[in-house]
């Protein structure tokens, strides 16, 4: 998709990569996916886990972009997971959103270039429904997210190696749980425009 179509959302223009057993689309533009059994995306650092099993909604996007989506889910066991990504392959992405940890829903993030990081901090707002939004502006990644698709909060400013790949990325909701199976996600309020010229500071 180029920049011209932004305002054309269409989820049947998107591709699963690792398609889950149970997901529905409505005709309100809304999706709903459960996940499958120890799904994942994580590469090697602490852990030794290579796992690139977790279920990603993505549309092929050239260019700049900024990409948001209101996300509902009840996370409850361990590393269960939800947001949005962009996926290049399979070492090299970028992951956000709500992640179980310490016994509390976080707000998290994961960029991988060959190797993962990891970043948590605290959700003050309501875990079960939150916004986050990415945007990609030259090589660089902003992701925010929000309570009320009003007021964004900064997560992470980050490079991504774009250039490795000269192929479209992949960006879309992302959802996960590595340690079970069966958690719904509703993925709703898709947007994708193009970026303002101050991807930081602005809302």
């Amino acid at each position: 998709m180029d920049s011209s179509k932004f305002h054309q959302i269409n989820l049947e223009d998107f591709k699963w990569i690792n398609k889950p057993n149970e997901w529905s689309i409505n005709n309100l533009n809304v999706l709903n996916v459960t996940t499958d059994e120890k799904t994942d995306y994580w590469e090697g650092t602490w852990y030794n886990f290579h796992h690139n099993t977790g279920h990603v909604y993505g549309l092929e996007i050239n260019g700049d972009f900024t990409f948001s989506v209101c996300v509902e889910a009840e996370f409850t066991n361990l590393y269960d997971q939800a947001g949005l990504m962009i996926f290049l392959d399979d070492k090299h992405w970028l992951k956000a959103g709500i992640e179980y940890n310490d016994g509390q829903p976080m707000i998290s993030s994961v960029l991988t270039n060959e190797l993962s990081d990891w970043a948590t901090g605290v959700f003050t707002g309501n875990p079960r429904k939150f916004y986050i939004r990415m945007t990609r502006k030259g090589d660089v990644v902003c992701v925010k997210y929000s309570t009320d698709n009003i007021t964004w909060t900064l997560l992470r400013l980050c490079p991504m190696a774009f250039s490795l790949n000269k192929n479209p990325c992949v960006v879309g909701p992302m959802c996960c749980t590595p340690l079970r199976k069966g958690l719904n996600v509703k993925f709703s309020k898709f947007s994708i425009t193009v970026p303002g010229d101050d991807i930081l500071h602005s809302n």
